[in-house]
């Protein structure tokens, strides 16, 4: 193994969520003046803290979001995740292998972590991930593409962040584990190899990211 410790995205990377949940946040900016596709959710938000949705409508509109926005999109999205999350295809044959070699591994997410808790227990992910080894935006000041999250990721497991690896799927994530210092693997299932500039390697199928971390 030539890291100390994997850490992965959450949403796209080990839960199959960003369909779900930007199909849902276009639909509920839409229903309130803000008129959004699905496709420019994915562009703008996919892969963000709930900061930046509300930072680039009101940098754009003049319009602040209504103060229950959060409270209202998160209900909406745990409702859908009951009905339809899936863990990512492969994504447990890998966590089984990590695990099995002994190779620590952890979660960095822009997402709270109620919905990290949410969308592990839903679809099974919970055996893998205990309370330690979570980390959301909450913890830090900044989101992704700030490098905090990966930062303090690595501090609290104890791992230099020169021998960490990020499995990311959004452009943000790249660039905050970039700026950490950390190799970045860019998972393109969802996002266009393009989009994903900084990222060391690219892979279209979460089975082949066991054979490239090795």
């Amino acid at each position: 193994m030539r890291y100390d410790l994997v850490i992965f995205d959450n949403d796209g990377v080990l839960v199959d969520s960003e369909p779900i949940s930007n199909r849902l946040l276009a639909g509920y900016l839409t229903e309130l003046g803000h008129p959004t596709s699905y496709e420019d959710s994915i562009r703008d938000y996919m892969g963000s803290a709930m900061h930046r949705v509300h930072d680039l409508v009101l940098e754009r509109t003049g319009r602040r979001l209504p103060d229950d926005f959060d409270e209202v999109f998160h209900a909406r999205v745990f409702a859908a995740f009951e009905r339809e999350l899936r863990p990512v295809p492969g994504v447990t044959d890998v966590l089984e292998k990590l695990a099995a070699d002994g190779v620590p591994y952890c979660v960095a997410s822009s997402g709270s972590h109620e919905r990290i808790r949410v969308g592990h227990r839903t679809t099974g992910l919970d055996r893998w991930f205990t309370d330690e080894r979570i980390f959301s935006s909450e913890d830090v000041g900044r989101g992704k593409p700030a490098p905090d999250l990966f930062q303090y990721a690595a501090k609290r497991m104890g791992v230099a962040p020169g021998r960490c690896v990020v499995v990311e799927d959004s452009p943000l994530g790249v660039q905050a584990a970039v700026a950490a210092g950390m190799d970045v693997y860019g998972f393109t299932a969802m996002t266009p190899p393009e989009r994903l500039v900084g990222a060391g390697q690219l892979f279209a199928r979460m089975e082949e990211l066991a054979a490239l971390l090795m």
